[in-house]
């Protein structure tokens, strides 16, 4: 069952995107959901893909839920680069 979705993005960022479906093929409606598939699902990692090394080292550490890695990356940066 589909259902209308409005959203509020800047018109430069749609003129881009109904740019870049049409060259693709697709929807933006498609790619919107194609993406909001991607990020709603967890990521399993394929252990065939990992180093031995790595191997050991999967899952030994277990995170909160609510982690945001890239968040912790950005503050990881500024704090080495921009804070002196």
């Amino acid at each position: 069952m589909n259902t209308k979705l409005t959203l509020s993005l800047d018109k430069e960022v749609i003129a881009e995107a109904k740019a870049y479906a049409k060259a693709t093929g697709r929807s933006l409606s498609e790619m919107v959901e194609t993406y909001l598939k991607k990020v709603t699902k967890p990521q399993k990692v394929d252990e065939e893909e990992l180093s031995e090394d790595l191997k050991k080292l999967y899952g030994c550490i277990k995170l909160p839920a609510d982690f945001d890695y890239k968040k912790e990356m950005g503050n990881i940066l500024y704090e080495k680069y921009m804070k002196e």
